[in-house]
């Protein structure tokens, strides 16, 4: 891969990483309302879930862009799941702590979303068939692409948790935390609809 090439990867997936999407959104809504510590584990599952997303895809392109029926089944499957998480947190309520904590989402959460994430698989399947080829035709170049997808991803939903939690401190009164849970929520839900509609 020459020096260009690189560069363009890096514009594509700097941006998709850390722009606003279901694991993004989630990890802010999930850090604002149980902490950047209990959300670790959900990152992680996000994090594996995610590279293994990324390997298949790579093996599996030319299939996947044959059946788009399945595809777009997928991808419906994906959005109404991630809607129902936002609005899970858009009606949560913050005076209600015990439920909270019940509510927490873990590592296996975390790793099944991204077979559902919508933009998870638009973005594999972009970055496969504009970069696959450039790490050479084997499994090898694959795992290095998604590799170094990883550690720009993993950063980004760090960021977003950390960003939740410090959002829970400013909206730190019941009234303002329900405010917070509900453009949170209502964030989540306006992604999956994105996720839904034909790219």
């Amino acid at each position: 891969m020459n020096e260009a090439d690189f560069v363009a990867l890096l514009v594509f997936t700097v941006p998709m990483c850390f722009s606003p999407g279901p694991n993004n959104l989630l990890c802010a809504a999930h850090g604002s309302q149980h902490g950047f510590r209990a959300s670790i584990p959900m990152t992680l599952g996000m994090l594996v879930g995610w590279s293994s997303l990324g390997i298949a895809v790579g093996v599996g392109t030319v299939f996947i862009e044959e059946n788009q029926d399945m595809f777009q089944a997928l991808t419906w499957v994906g959005a109404t799941y991630i809607a129902y998480l936002g609005w899970k947190v858009a009606i949560s309520d913050p005076t209600q702590k015990e439920s909270q904590e019940t509510e927490r989402i873990g590592f296996r959460t975390g790793l099944v979303l991204q077979v559902v994430n919508g933009k998870a698989w638009i973005h594999f399947l972009v970055l496969m068939t504009g970069w696959g080829m450039l790490f050479g035709s084997g499994i090898s170049g694959k795992i290095l692409l998604v590799a170094i997808n990883a550690s720009i991803g993993y950063p980004a939903v760090l960021t977003w948790a950390a960003f939740g939690m410090g959002l829970s401190k400013i909206f730190s009164s019941p009234e303002k935390a329900r405010i917070l849970n509900g453009v949170l929520g209502t964030s989540l839900i306006l992604v999956a609809i994105w996720v839904a509609l034909p790219h």
